[in-house]
């Protein structure tokens, strides 16, 4: 339950509109839901706006359709990442309205549409290559599914620095850039010297031997000389989206 759905259900009580014991059936699991492998935070998304969310690289397709089932009872957004098919495929059986998004492994339910009146503006996703698209469709699925408008700009490194460039008006019209890449991780700082708003760094584990799966990109990201650029952990599309909707977000 986030605050809209709780500001709703408190007008209707006050309106009359739907008795009290019904309210009070709603709210019980708040703010926590003991399950059997779980002990899910209801409240989350009322103290933060981030609603919890499953990371489902090591939970067993039942896990994840138990956590699932109590979060879609209580309207609550439902996202898990880190989902590869085929656990996706047992997880859709059993709760065919959840969505599957194959480059981002995610699944997600209940997602409320964009809400451009709570947000500030536009976030902009970019990567560096192709190869580093199912980190930033993380980060773009996350962010969508939080109610932000995303525009994404991929394959624009800086081994061909022109195509970046030639997108210097849509740079401009964001409030927060998340920039994703690999190898040596050069991408976000140059990015970070064109623009005024913050630029969140996404190292990814893309790239050869001395790359050593991402940490070269971390290392050059963290000491970058741009300003105004933060740095998330390798491959992590959601915590970078996390942390650009809360920059985004209307207080």
């Amino acid at each position: 339950m986030n605050q809209d759905k709780l500001t709703q259900l408190l007008k209707e009580v006050q309106a009359g509109q739907c008795h009290v014991e019904d309210a009070v059936r709603q709210l019980k699991l708040l703010p926590t839901d003991n399950l059997q492998d779980a002990c899910l935070d209801h409240h989350r998304c009322l103290r933060t706006g981030i609603p919890e969310v499953i990371y489902g690289e090591a939970k067993a397709p039942e896990q994840i359709i138990t956590i699932a089932t109590s979060l879609l009872k209580q309207s609550s957004l439902f996202m898990a990442t880190r989902i590869n098919a085929d656990k996706a495929s047992v997880v859709q059986r059993a709760l065919p309205e959840i969505h599957y998004h194959p480059q981002a492994r995610m699944l997600t339910g209940n997602e409320a549409g964009p809400a451009p009146d709570k947000c500030r503006g536009s976030i902009i996703i970019i990567c560096a290559g192709t190869s580093d698209i199912p980190v930033a469709e993380e980060a773009k699925v996350t962010a969508e599914a939080l109610g932000h408008t995303v525009q994404t700009l991929y394959d624009v490194g800086v081994a061909g620095l022109h195509r970046l460039l030639s997108h210097q008006r849509l740079l401009h019209s964001a409030t927060v850039i998340i920039v994703v890449a690999g190898m040596e991780g050069a991408l976000p700082s140059v990015v970070s010297g064109l623009v005024a708003c913050p630029v969140i760094a996404v190292p990814t584990s893309i790239g050869y031997g001395t790359s050593f799966g991402g940490i070269a990109a971390l290392l050059g990201m963290l000491n970058s000389c741009a300003p105004g650029l933060g740095v998330v952990n390798i491959d992590n599309g959601f915590g970078a989206a996390c942390l650009a909707v809360t920059i985004n977000r209307k207080q």
